[in-house]
């Protein structure tokens, strides 16, 4: 049984995790590896002195960042043998996240751990850079020199087009119903000329070995998937924002569950994120 000090550090924490998660989900990429270091936060924090913390937020966060970033170092080692391309583990969302959305995480990803918290502590999460200097343990200038070079190569990546939420929705749906029930000409009207398509399966369930890239092949791919797909229809679960991109969950002819996440441009649907590695959607059901 827990005594009436770990109650209140229990008790403490609590309404800390939501906050947390959100810092170790975007660092890392995974809903599981998120869960680990928030776990081992606490942990921790159970085993702290308590008297000696002024600021539990913040010495909880700078905890779950130090953590995150010794995992990024074996989280690189196994994508570096990942099969496939590699996506963000899938988290769905009622309303639209604008911080860190799912083109942005992949940007993230060809930063340096150290760029990596400091752009996202300082730009997204709203820090200092003494606070975020404090939680890296690197000096301010260095902080800012971090942020700056993510800044830049976060630029790189194609700007954001703002969607209205019912349009993107419904989009989604107008896309689902055209590549499950082989309306290749409904499909071509919402694709751009330069649409690509990236599936994550993780060598455990199929999809294409990279990315799709183009719209005559990526017509092709859904005139293939269509075939198959009247034979074994897959069911509509529901729509929804999947890493901030309007999007939608379906339950495949196998069984498993599957995300799809579209970003859309001047209306037209720029590029088509799926997840379908079994891994990354355990926490979806």
């Amino acid at each position: 049984m827990m005594n009436s000090r770990s109650e209140d550090a229990a008790a403490a924490f609590e309404p800390l995790r939501p906050k947390l998660m959100r810092v170790a989900y975007r660092m890392l990429g995974s809903v599981a590896d998120a869960e680990d270091m928030v776990q081992e936060a606490f942990i921790r924090w159970m085993s702290a002195d308590l008297s000696e913390v002024r600021e539990p937020e913040a010495f909880l966060r700078r905890t779950v960042t130090r953590l995150c970033l010794d995992q990024l170092k074996s989280a690189r080692r196994r994508r570096e043998t990942y099969v496939g391309p590699w996506l963000p583990d899938p988290v769905v969302e009622e309303e639209e996240e604008e911080d860190v959305t799912l083109p942005l995480m992949l940007a993230l990803e060809r930063l340096s751990p150290l760029e990596r918290a400091a752009f996202l502590l300082h730009d997204v999460f709203g820090l200092g850079f003494e606070e975020v200097a404090a939680t890296i343990q690197r000096d301010p200038a260095t902080c800012r020199q971090l942020a700056a070079r993510a800044r830049t190569h976060v630029r790189e990546t194609r700007p954001r087009f703002y969607v209205e939420k019912q349009r993107g929705l419904a989009l989604a749906e107008a896309f689902f119903a055209a590549s499950r029930n082989g309306d290749m000409k409904t499909l071509g009207t919402m694709l751009a000329a330069d649409v690509s398509l990236h599936a994550d399966g993780g060598g455990k369930r199929p999809t294409a070995t990279g990315p799709v890239l183009g719209f005559d092949a990526v017509m092709k791919l859904f005139e293939t998937l269509a075939v198959l797909l009247q034979k074994n229809a897959s069911k509509l679960f529901r729509t929804g924002f999947i890493n901030g991109l309007p999007g939608f969950i379906t339950l495949e002819a196998d069984g498993e569950l599957q995300t799809t996440a579209l970003e859309i441009e001047d209306g037209k649907i720029a590029a088509i994120y799926v997840v379908r590695n079994p891994d990354k959607l355990r926490h979806l059901h």
